[in-house]
């Protein structure tokens, strides 16, 4: 089953070329192995290598170019867009904006060989107001450097093949299976790494006995109520200090949210669904110290701790401040 040979053979550089484009452009779905078999059938001069490495070489530098531009333009729209494009839970822009004001965008040379950074890293590059010039450099020379080691470990395992007749019809009969395992085995490190970021936040929890203690020790704490408008109206209360934010317009403005305290999030759902959910929007964004209260609003109103009154819903509009929330 030589389904991938006889597909590159058919298709040849346009493959390559949309294969590795549609990857740069956010879909999860890896070039790696397409390079890997490109450069295999080059060490039997069935494809050329130059040829190859110009096909991957130019979808890398197009797609790059244009999530750079968008970058520039839109800035933080595009970044949680590519969030929620995005398999994997550690893609962090915070971290990735934090790299490149560390290497003034020498990450780029890099980020492609870092999961989770290769799609961020130039619309991040275009926010910070990098020049065009030195982004398709740096982003060229990362580009060069992926495509490149990756046709060349292609061609690498092509000339053992060559050399081996037997390990040449293996490859040949299941080198399909093979493919299909890789993409496979790409999609479960994802989903297991996403796995992991929520047991990550499930033992996050706050108990609201310790919340209790920390406001009353007035530590800072920034408490976000994440419940419907409609369930105010029964009972209009929350807890103190707590801001009323819907969790689209909390991730819409999380550069607002302050990083040196933990940001405790709660809502009404069973096992505090809306707030786990907003929890790892808010960690995938960069915002790492977010913990979810366990048993939610309903818990600490069980408990008897205290509650501060609000307004009704569309009494007045409630603005999200910079930095001020919380008790302390």
């Amino acid at each position: 089953m030589a389904l991938p040979t006889h597909i590159l053979l058919l298709y040849g550089y346009m493959l390559l070329f949309a294969w590795v484009l549609v990857e740069q452009l956010g879909i999860p779905l890896p070039a790696a192995p397409v390079l890997l078999a490109a450069g295999a059938l080059t060490a039997e001069r069935q494809l050329s290598f130059p040829l190859a490495f110009g096909a991957g070489l130019m979808a890398a530098l197009a797609a790059d170019t244009a999530w750079f531009f968008f970058g520039r333009r839109y800035g933080h729209k595009v970044l949680r867009r590519l969030c929620k494009l995005s398999l994997e839970p550690t893609t962090c822009v915070r971290r990735t904006q934090k790299s490149f004001a560390r290497r003034h965008g020498a990450m780029l040379v890099f980020a492609k060989f870092v999961p989770g950074l290769a799609t961020v890293a130039p619309p991040v590059a275009g926010q910070n107001g990098m020049s065009t010039g030195p982004f398709l450099l740096l982003d060229g020379a990362g580009s060069a450097l992926w495509v490149g080691a990756l046709l060349a470990g292609g061609r690498f395992f092509g000339v053992a093949l060559n050399h081996n007749a037997e390990l040449l019809h293996w490859a040949g009969r299941f080198s399909g299976a093979l493919l299909v395992l890789g993409i496979a085995g790409f999609f479960v490190a994802r989903v297991y790494r996403r796995r992991m970021a929520l047991r990550k936040l499930v033992t996050a929890r706050l108990e609201p006995q310790e919340l209790k203690r920390r406001l009353d020790a007035g530590e800072k704490v920034y408490i976000v109520d994440l419940r419907h408008p409609l369930e105010l109206i029964p009972d209009p209360f929350t807890l103190p200090g707590a801001l009323h934010i819907s969790p689209e317009a909390l991730a819409a403005r999380h550069e607002e949210i302050p990083r040196d305290r933990d940001v405790v999030l709660f809502c009404t759902c069973p096992s505090e669904a809306t707030a786990a959910k907003t929890a790892m929007a808010l960690y995938k964004l960069g915002i790492e110290r977010v913990r979810p209260l366990r048993g939610g609003y309903d818990e600490w109103k069980r408990l008897g701790y205290p509650l501060d009154a609000i307004p009704p819903p569309g009494a007045e509009h409630i603005e999200l401040p910079v930095i001020s929330a919380g008790k302390g």
